[in-house]
C-alpha cells in the first residue's frame, strides 16, 4: 500500500520547512521557480508546497552554484541529469539493461586532471 509519504512528487513541504531542510533561503527556492526549474504546488491559501523530488533538484543546483556554475547553466544541467535518470528508469521498466558506462549516477570526467603533470618525449 503506497501513501503520499512514499510519493517523491507529493508536495508535502512548506517553503520555510523546505528551505530549512536543505539549508537554503526561501529566496533561493523562489529563484529556482523563476528560473523554471521547479514549479511548486500551491495550497488552498496560495502557499508554495515542495516535493522531495523538487528539493533534490534544488540541492543539486546549490552544489553546482557552489562550484562556480551560473544559475541558468546549473538549472539546465540539473534538468538534463533528471531527464537522463528518468530515461534510464524507463529503459529498466521496459526490460532493458544498462551498462556501467550508462549509469547516470556515475559522474563522468569533463576535463583532464590538470593536477597530474604529463611529460612528453
Amino acid at each position: 500500500m503506497s501513501t503520499a509519504f512514499d510519493d517523491a512528487d507529493f508536495p508535502a513541504y512548506t517553503m520555510g520547512r523546505a528551505a530549512d531542510m536543505i539549508g537554503v533561503t526561501p529566496a533561493f527556492l523562489r529563484s529556482l521557480g523563476a528560473a523554471g526549474l521547479i514549479a511548486p504546488e500551491r495550497s488552498l491559501g496560495g502557499h508554495r508546497r515542495y516535493s522531495r523530488h523538487q528539493l533534490q533538484l534544488a540541492v543539486r543546483v546549490r552544489q553546482l552554484l557552489d562550484e562556480g556554475i551560473l544559475l541558468t547553466a546549473a538549472c539546465r544541467i540539473v534538468t538534463l541529469e533528471d531527464r537522463l535518470a528518468a530515461a534510464h528508469r524507463r529503459i529498466i521498466e521496459l526490460g532493458g539493461t544498462l551498462t556501467p558506462d550508462d549509469d547516470a549516477n556515475v559522474p563522468t570526467q569533463t576535463h583532464p586532471d590538470i593536477a597530474t603533470p604529463k611529460y612528453y618525449r
